[in-house]
């Protein structure tokens, strides 16, 4: 029965439904509740659900008991990541990669991590060797992303995140990250799509609710008017605005220049007023 029972919580794992999974991990007991696979699981499934105090904790309580083991540690460094303990969590990896250093998966935690520290170049050197053991592996398209997207290279970024959903439709995270390029792209509409359906595969995962809330307040058609300042950037906007003013005062068009700071200034208010009063009547039908 518990073979069973441990079957189902990995497969609930791997689709991305953590929560079912804990409930199927509740249903052990005795020793099997307590065992490696059913602490692994656990640990595995809150940090899914982004609650990373508790599977940090779950992982260190398995580690105690079981030892350094390859996976328990993977799961407490990503949770020590995501709870802003770069220290411990580089620790945990870095036992991690000593176990086993041509684990590509590891290599992309480690990668998300140097990036989390600002060390641009280094992740880069990691998520390339993870490439060169598994090229099509989904943390490593992301990854990738996450590098362009650090650089500034937003369309690279965005076809590293499209090939990841190429290779994995399915994928909550690839999606997430391919609503992070489109949305670094201006792209609202798609920024939306992506984030949407991230959200909907996994419900618990506040960051894509969240993210997708903000995605759907930037795609309302009320707020159409500001996806020029999506697209160009707010200070590329204002440098075009002034560019163009002067080169109509230079050339005697003041009438002309009048009007263009007029309709600007009505533009800037849009901007201001708009975002806060859209967000607030989403908010009240949702």
């Amino acid at each position: 029965m518990s073979a069973e029972t441990f079957a189902l919580a990995q497969h609930w794992l791997t689709i991305g439904q953590a929560e079912r999974a804990l409930d199927t991990l509740s249903q052990l007991h005795g020793e099997d509740a307590v065992g490696y696979p059913a602490t692994l699981f656990r640990a595995t499934a809150l940090w899914m659900l982004d609650r990373s105090a508790e599977a940090a904790q779950a992982a260190a309580d398995g580690i105690s008991r079981f030892g350094p083991d390859h996976s328990l540690l993977r799961v407490l460094g990503n949770a020590q990541h995501e709870l802003g303990d770069w220290p411990r969590a580089e620790e945990a990896l870095l036992t991690a990669l000593h176990q086993d250093p041509e684990d590509p998966q590891l290599l992309c935690d480690y990668a998300r991590l140097c990036l989390s520290a600002g060390q641009v170049d280094k992740a880069e050197q990691l998520v390339e060797r993870a490439a060169r053991i598994d090229p099509h592996m989904q943390s490593v398209g992301q990854v990738r992303a996450m590098v362009a997207l650090a650089r500034g290279q937003d369309a690279e970024a965005a076809r590293h995140s499209a090939n990841s959903l190429a290779h994995d439709p399915d994928s909550s995270a690839a999606r997430a990250m391919h609503g992070n390029a489109a949305a670094q792209l201006g792209d609202v509409d798609g920024a939306y799509r992506s984030f949407r359906a991230a959200a909907a595969a996994e419900p618990g995962n506040a960051a894509f609710v969240e993210a997708a809330r903000e995605a759907r307040l930037a795609a309302h058609p009320l707020l159409r008017p500001l996806r020029p300042m999506y697209k160009i950037g707010p200070m590329k906007l204002w440098i075009g605005f002034i560019f163009v003013l002067l080169g109509l005062r230079m050339a005697g068009l003041w009438p002309l220049s009048t009007a263009l700071t007029v309709c600007w200034v009505v533009y800037c208010l849009y901007s201001w007023v708009a975002p806060p009063l859209v967000r607030r009547w989403l908010e009240r039908n949702r």
